[in-house]
C-alpha cells in the first residue's frame, strides 16, 4: 500500500462526525490528506458531467463564495460541475474534499491527476472502496450517499431527469441533509432535474447567501462570527413604477444575480417577455445586465 494512504476507521477520531451519523457510514475510509476540524462546516456542488457555460459559471461562483466563507467543498471528482467545484475552491483558497467511485490510488478521469494531487495538499480525497479498486459504474451511485453524508446539504446544479445528482439528493434528503437547486432553462435537459427538485421543495438558489441563510441554525457562534451576515435585511420592496411582469421579475432579483434563464423559469413567462420586460427595467434604471445575459438589480 502507498505510504501515503491512511486507513481511517469508524471508530478513530479523526473519522468525519456527520458521515458517522448515517446508518450506512462505511467502516474505514481510504484516504490521502488529512481531515480537519473545518471540514465539518461542508456543502456539497454536484451536477452534470457533461454540462453547459451557465452551469459552470454558477457552479464556480457558488464553490468560491462558499470557500471563501469557510465551507469545504465536497463532491465527486468527475467531468463537469464536480470538477469545477473543487477547482474553484482551491482557487479561492478553500478546502475540498473529493469522494471516489474507485480506490484512492486511481485516478478516474485520468485528467483530473492534476487536480487530485492539488485536492490532497489542500483537502481530502477519499474512497470507501479498498487500493487498486477500479471504477465501476454501480460504484457511483453507492458512493453518492458519502457525498451527502459528509455535509450539511447539497447543491445541484444541473441534472438530467436521469442523472446520479438527484440519488446524492435523494440521500441527503434521507439523513436529514438541505437540499438546494440551482433553476435552469426550462427547455433544456439538463435543467429537467435540478427544476424537479425545485417542485418536489428543494430550496431555489441563486447566490451564496441563499445557502448561507438556510444553514445558520447548524453552525455554531464561532463559525458564524466569522461570517458576512446574509443581507435579507435589505428593503426589498420594488421600486413604484414597477408593476405587473416587471414586478414579478424585479421580485424574483432580490437573491443577487441571476440568468435570464434562472428568471423564465422563476417567473414562469415567455423568454422574449422576459427579454422585453428586462429590456425596459434597464432603460428606466431598476435592473443592469451583466455578461453572459445575467442580471441584477440597480436599485
Amino acid at each position: 500500500m502507498d505510504d501515503r494512504v491512511a486507513e481511517v476507521r469508524v471508530c478513530d477520531v479523526h473519522y468525519p462526525e456527520r458521515l458517522k451519523a448515517i446508518h450506512d457510514a462505511p467502516p474505514v475510509l481510504y484516504t490521502l490528506g488529512t481531515f480537519e476540524e473545518a471540514d465539518r462546516y461542508a456543502v456539497a456542488i454536484v451536477g452534470a458531467r457533461r454540462s453547459t457555460a451557465y452551469g459552470r459559471a454558477v457552479t464556480e461562483r457558488l464553490s468560491a463564495g462558499l470557500a471563501q466563507k469557510g465551507f469545504t467543498i465536497v463532491s465527486g471528482m468527475a467531468r463537469g460541475i464536480d470538477g469545477w467545484a473543487h477547482r474553484a475552491a482551491l482557487d479561492a483558497g478553500g478546502r475540498t474534499v473529493a469522494v471516489l467511485g474507485c480506490g484512492v490510488d486511481v485516478t478516474y478521469p485520468p485528467e483530473h491527476d492534476q487536480l487530485k494531487q492539488d485536492i490532497v495538499r489542500h483537502g481530502v480525497v477519499m474512497t470507501e472502496f479498498p487500493i487498486g479498486t477500479p471504477p465501476h459504474r454501480a460504484h457511483f451511485p453507492k458512493r453518492n450517499r458519502l457525498i451527502s453524508g459528509l455535509t450539511l446539504g447539497t447543491v445541484v446544479v444541473e441534472a438530467t431527469a436521469r442523472s446520479g445528482s438527484l440519488i446524492t439528493a435523494r440521500l441527503a434528503l434521507e439523513q436529514g441533509r438541505e437540499v438546494f437547486a440551482v433553476p435552469g432553462n426550462v427547455d433544456s435537459e439538463l435543467s429537467e432535474g435540478t427544476n424537479h427538485l425545485i417542485q418536489q421543495g428543494a430550496k431555489l438558489v441563486g447566490r451564496v447567501e441563499d445557502i448561507v441563510e438556510e444553514l445558520l441554525p447548524q453552525l455554531d457562534n464561532v463559525f458564524v462570527a466569522g461570517l458576512t451576515r446574509p443581507s435579507s435585511v435589505r428593503d426589498n420592496s420594488p421600486p413604484a413604477e414597477l408593476s405587473g411582469d416587471m414586478m414579478i421579475l424585479y421580485r424574483l432579483l432580490h437573491t443577487g444575480q441571476m440568468h435570464i434563464d434562472a428568471l423564465v423559469h422563476g417567473s414562469g413567462l415567455h423568454v422574449s417577455t422576459v427579454s422585453g420586460r428586462l429590456l425596459e427595467m434597464e432603460l428606466n434604471g431598476c435592473v443592469e445586465q451583466l455578461t453572459g445575459q445575467w442580471y441584477r438589480r440597480a436599485r
